[in-house]
């Protein structure tokens, strides 16, 4: 069973209080545009998981207001998108400290998703912004479907035996190019 994009389902919720009640599990994707490629192949890992997600990439509504240079409307996409989420994955990269949106969509969503910070493949742990270290940290692959296993209340082992993830360890896993596989806590 996959995931959806949430933007394409009919149903729009106007606060987290009305997803959380439906006991509705989607993550809202923020990332710094510059990152769009390895969002989206996260995102897409998430849905084969069976997790629905909210990435802005796929928001024609966003993408028009956007190119309409029409800030009030991309700031109110932006919101319903995470208002229809349970969770928040903040992705960062070296582009994150230059991005003007990611800590909009943190400070937004902070007190109304469960929020994660996502690190890219070689993002040392003092790196992070101040604005995310109070959030907890996916530090890999391995993290990631830990996180996935807690989403979709299934073990690990269910997970990868019915191929909706792959082994943090596994040379083809989708994320590898992406997202160390396993990182020590010296790192």
């Amino acid at each position: 069973m996959s995931g959806l994009n949430r933007f394409y389902y009919p149903t729009k919720y106007q606060s987290r209080a009305q997803v959380v009640s439906l006991g509705i599990k989607c993550v809202f994707i923020s990332h710094q545009k510059a990152d769009k490629d390895s969002a989206k192949k996260i995102a897409d890992y998430l849905i084969e998981a069976g997790i629905d997600v909210y990435f802005d990439e796929y928001d024609s509504e966003l993408r028009i207001n956007h190119q309409a240079n029409n800030p009030k409307a991309v700031t109110d996409a932006i919101k319903k998108g995470i208002n229809n989420s349970s969770h928040m994955l903040a992705i960062v990269s070296p582009n994150t400290l230059y991005s003007s949106w990611v800590p909009f969509e943190i400070g937004y969503g902070f007190d109304k998703t469960d929020l994660g910070v996502l690190c890219l493949k070689g993002i040392p742990k003092g790196n992070l912004p101040e604005y995310i270290r109070t959030a907890p940290i996916i530090r890999d692959i391995y993290d990631l479907n830990k996180l996935i296993s807690t989403l979709t209340n299934n073990s690990e082992n269910i997970l990868l035996e019915s191929r909706r993830i792959k082994n943090h360890s596994d040379y083809y896993n989708p994320l590898s190019s992406i997202m160390d596989s396993l990182v020590s806590d010296q790192y």
